[in-house]
């Protein structure tokens, strides 16, 4: 079975039901299936073959999911690519993925204008949305008899990683990776028929993508918000009725300073699930205040590892509970484990390593580029997934940080997230990221961007750090920003913070 064989069976079995919500537009699943078989046609008709590459460059849409199922029932792959990425990178993942076709909102008609003649493998430009006869239109496109079909190819999409050091690398995650982990999240998310599944998160993202296959798979409406912004989030919630959402930690803390937000019925909400980038204490503890009636979990994964791979169940989500750090436990099937990331040894339990994980979701592989491949790869089915954490005794996971993002401070390893905690708990601090820049005496110090939210001075915020935290841990500097660099996932862009203080040196360590 695939994934549009999935979709086939829920429309025949419920037809009318509700599918897809977007901006008032309701679509039946019926109404999809056929939608997904006229789009199959059209890459067909325009000579796309199984196992090619379709690119997608827009906000989320329908048409967005009606190429990512339509894709793969062509036996193709969808390659949904970042929009906030400049023109330089958008080609490079066009040309890299050699799609033969790509899909384009209208809005990124200016991007498109800008690349369409540098793309060299693409044949087939259309533009969602209306355009003009540069461009094919894409109802235009997809206007005609649909053929029922489906070529079933192997990879279902190629998601490509949001490259904050180097080049991005498409990460190919196969129907089977899905049909893993979608069953997995019904059974701990609790789905159930009269669920509503929103998907705020980008849908070039693994957890818009993973969302929109999750509500196919369980036969439950999809409330698709066009882009990630806490008024529209919170507008579509009390609007449908939505009951299960997954938001990144930013987006919670925002949506606690809006007072839209705080004005809008969120008492559908069954289930807030939270991730993708680390999150303070304060944040968690404040939203979990703002909606009291719902339940909260923490889900950890990566891209590599489609999606969610351990949870934090609700249970463990006390307002004074000890676990709130805690990145839960391993989804089942899935075999988590810390090694020295020298090494690739196991670590004992409680020390902090490089967490490793043996899943059905883990991914085929980087597109063309096996050695990358092999470097993520270990024996024995285990993947490197970059981050730093540990294990306790219950096998509940902590996680410190990117293993790139260490502080190597006079011998001794800093996680900034572990510094960020603290300071997120300062009353004058509304944002904040710990960088390591350099030093002459101990090679490089932890150093604290902040965005300030009241009077608070350098002394004050570096003495708070030391009342919780080891010296060495402590920023010995602070400097003040209006806002912290992030990716449209939330996490911190820490190579462009680091840039300015270690442009001029050999190396970014010392």
């Amino acid at each position: 079975m695939n994934l549009t064989g999935i979709l086939r069976d829920r429309a025949a079995e419920r037809p009318d039901a509700t599918a897809l919500i977007h901006e008032g537009v309701r679509v039946s699943y019926g109404e999809f299936d056929r939608r997904v078989d006229q789009v199959a046609t059209a890459l067909r008709a325009s000579g796309v073959r199984p196992g090619d590459r379709v690119a997608v460059l827009d906000k989320n849409s329908l048409a967005y999911a009606e190429v990512l199922f339509g894709a793969a029932r062509a036996g193709a792959v969808q390659v949904p690519i970042n929009y906030r990425l400049s023109a330089d990178e958008i080609a490079y993942i066009v040309d890299n993925s050699k799609a033969p076709v790509l899909v384009v909102g209208h809005e990124f008609l200016p991007m498109l204008d800008a690349i369409a003649d540098r793309l060299e493998h693409t044949e087939h430009l259309i533009v969602v949305g209306g355009t003009d006869h540069r461009y094919t239109d894409y109802d235009t496109w997809t206007d005609g008899d649909a053929e029922r079909g489906d070529e079933s190819g192997e990879v279902f999409v190629q998601l490509y990683s949001s490259g904050t050091t180097g080049r991005p690398k498409g990460v190919m995650l196969t129907h089977e990776n899905f049909l893993t982990a979608v069953p997995m999240s019904q059974e701990i998310w609790n789905l159930r028929p009269d669920s509503a599944l929103m998907v705020a998160m980008p849908m070039y993202h693994i957890a818009g993508c993973i969302l929109t296959v999750c509500a196919i798979y369980d036969g439950i409406p999809c409330v698709i918000v066009r882009e990630p912004d806490p008024v529209r989030i919170a507008r579509a919630v009390e609007a449908h009725k939505v009951t299960h959402v997954f938001l990144v930690p930013v987006l919670l803390l925002l949506m606690q300073q809006l007072p839209q937000v705080g004005e809008a019925d969120l008492s559908s909400l069954r289930l807030l699930i939270y991730g993708a980038s680390p999150i303070s204490e304060d944040v968690l503890r404040g939203a979990m205040g703002m909606l009291p009636s719902c339940d909260f979990m923490q889900v950890y994964g990566l891209t590599e590892t489609t999606g969610a791979i351990s949870h934090l169940p609700p249970a463990d989500h006390m307002p004074d509970g000890t676990r709130l750090r805690s990145a839960g436990i391993a989804n089942p099937g899935t075999e988590l484990k810390i090694i020295d990331p020298a090494t690739s040894e196991p670590v004992p339990t409680g020390r902090v390593g490089e967490i490793v994980c043996r899943s059905p979701q883990n991914m085929k592989g980087y597109w063309s580029l096996e050695q990358a491949t092999r470097d993520a790869m270990l024996p024995g089915g285990w993947l490197r997934t970059g981050d730093a954490g540990y294990l306790d005794e219950d096998g509940y996971l902590y996680i410190h940080d990117r293993v790139k993002d260490m502080i190597i401070s006079g011998g001794e390893n800093i996680y900034p997230a572990e510094v960020e905690n603290v300071l997120m708990s300062h009353p004058a601090v509304a944002d904040c990221a710990v960088i390591g820049v350099p030093d002459e005496k101990w090679g490089e110090t932890p150093k604290a961007i902040v965005v300030r939210d009241g009077e608070v001075g350098e002394r004050e915020l570096i003495d708070f750090c030391r009342s919780g935290l080891a010296h060495f841990k402590c920023p010995t500097s602070v400097e003040w920003t209006d806002s912290i660099p992030r990716n449209p996932t939330g996490k911190v862009l820490k190579r462009d913070l680091r840039k300015p203080y270690w442009e001029h040196e050999n190396r970014a360590v010392r």
